[in-house]
């Protein structure tokens, strides 16, 4: 047995864990787990644990439907509440085939290829994730509602920010778990929140991601309220987006890094930057997968829509953000994705597409400071500045056309995904929304 396998099963007993989570997630991103009595952790952990996977989306036909849980040990974290009297913990996993060779629909695993692809040239990803989200009232028999919890806005306290008290909840849980939480606050909108935890390898910020709001949303419940990562789950108000924090590492170096580049750029981060605006049409399918989420990708929501890229400038998609100390801290925010993705698909995407610039050299378009929303659209054309995908079909024809991207994803989930987005576009056309009753029906 190994020490780290010791240390989960002291810890298991010291806290008095009843049930341990087999966490992983579907080809979305949504958390699914298979609950074990403590008493069985240590097999597991040694040996795993067979498991159907033929219900779960995007995994297997049903006559291939025998698959296998393998605990990562470094994941195993106490949530900080009880269930029916019992404490409860998780650890995420990773998906085999019976022969013990990772599942090809497995998230995660796509997301650690493109994690070995950049340790061939010598990087390591590092990312740190802005997550909004919106807190509404439930009914009075439990269900969700878009009823707003109260009427803040940006950095407002109570008594305009009633989700003070369940921000804060939250919060202490995700510290409870290891998380170093470096802020918290109300956002612009009505009922907004964002919670900022610190930067880390990329395989453990989108391990965080899913926990974050598994956690957001539990917590939540607890105060009788919804939490909700939709994109734009109310119209004329600004949705929920993701900012993402990128850098990459050469060993201790920050590869991004260069003091004599007037944005403190070097040539691998300009040619990283380069790649991700080559790319950003299929980066857009995954990291922003739903009908939804292109209703916040809108002018005036201070959401991107044009494809540039400044310092200051927060209307461009990707900023290169001030710091005291650029040795460290020198990074690419990018501003697109939002909360509903899938973030190993999402990251994944992203670093091969960073990865793509670099091997290519490619040469980053000049920075657009100015407001790009004040532009014409023949100013925007004679700078070649483009427009990212206004709808998801238009952002899947961008995804089956890419070749990195498709590369990296694989037959497996491409083929899925795809077919699941298809089917959701197909069924949003068949709906007839209260918008068209109330702007038709009388008139027509």
């Amino acid at each position: 047995m190994s020490k780290q396998i010791e240390h989960i099963l002291k810890a298991v007993k010291e806290h008095e864990i009843g049930f341990i989570r087999l966490q992983f997630t579907d080809i979305f991103g949504i958390p699914k787990n298979v609950e074990i009595p403590a008493g069985k952790l240590q097999s597991v952990l040694e040996k795993g644990i067979a498991f159907d996977g033929s219900s779960i989306e995007g995994f297997m036909r049903i006559s291939e439907s025998d698959m296998y849980l393998q605990p990562d040990p470094n994941t195993f974290a106490i949530y900080p509440w009880t269930m029916d009297s019992s404490r409860t913990a998780r650890i995420i996993c990773d998906v085999l085939l019976p022969d013990g060779r990772p599942f090809p629909g497995d998230p995660r695993y796509v997301l650690k290829r493109a994690i070995a692809e950049a340790e061939k040239l010598g990087y390591t990803m590092y990312a740190g994730a802005e997550a909004e989200f919106f807190l509404f009232r439930r009914t009075p028999d439990g269900h969700a509602s878009l009823e707003l919890h109260d009427r803040g806005g940006y950095f407002d306290l109570n008594p305009l920010d009633r989700g003070e008290e369940a921000r804060a909840d939250i919060v202490v849980a995700l510290e409870k778990m290891g998380f170093e939480v470096e802020a918290a606050h109300h956002e612009v909108a009505h009922s907004q929140h964002e919670i900022d935890f610190r930067y880390a390898d990329v395989l453990r910020t989108a391990d965080n991601i899913v926990t974050f709001r598994f956690v957001v949303k539990t917590m939540a419940m607890r105060h009788g309220l919804h939490a909700t990562f939709m994109p734009k789950p109310i119209a004329g108000i600004n949705g929920s987006g993701m900012h993402t924090h990128i850098s990459l590492w050469r060993g201790s170096e920050n590869a991004f890094y260069d003091p004599k580049d007037p944005y403190g750029l070097s040539a691998v981060a300009r040619h990283f930057l380069a790649g991700i605006i080559e790319h950003i049409g299929a980066i857009t399918a995954l990291a922003n997968p739903l009908v939804n989420s292109y209703k916040r990708l809108v002018p005036g929501y201070e959401a991107p829509v044009n494809i540039s890229w400044a310092r200051i400038n927060r209307s461009a998609l990707i900023r290169v953000p001030a710091s005291n100390t650029p040795e460290t801290s020198t990074r690419i925010e990018l501003r697109s994705p939002d909360p509903s993705c899938n973030p190993y698909l999402a990251y994944a995407a992203i670093l091969v597409s960073g990865l793509d610039g670099i091997r290519r050299k490619l040469s980053a378009p000049d920075p657009v400071e100015e407001n790009i929303y004040e532009l014409t659209r023949e100013e925007r054309e004679e700078r070649g500045i483009g427009s990212l995908p206004g709808s998801l079909d238009e952002a899947l024809t961008a995804l089956k056309q890419d070749k990195i991207i498709t590369a990296i994803l694989g037959e497996h989930i491409l083929e899925k995904y795809l077919e699941a987005k298809e089917r959701e576009l197909q069924e949003y056309r068949l709906a007839v929304t209260p918008w068209e009753i109330e702007r038709y029906l009388e008139d027509y």
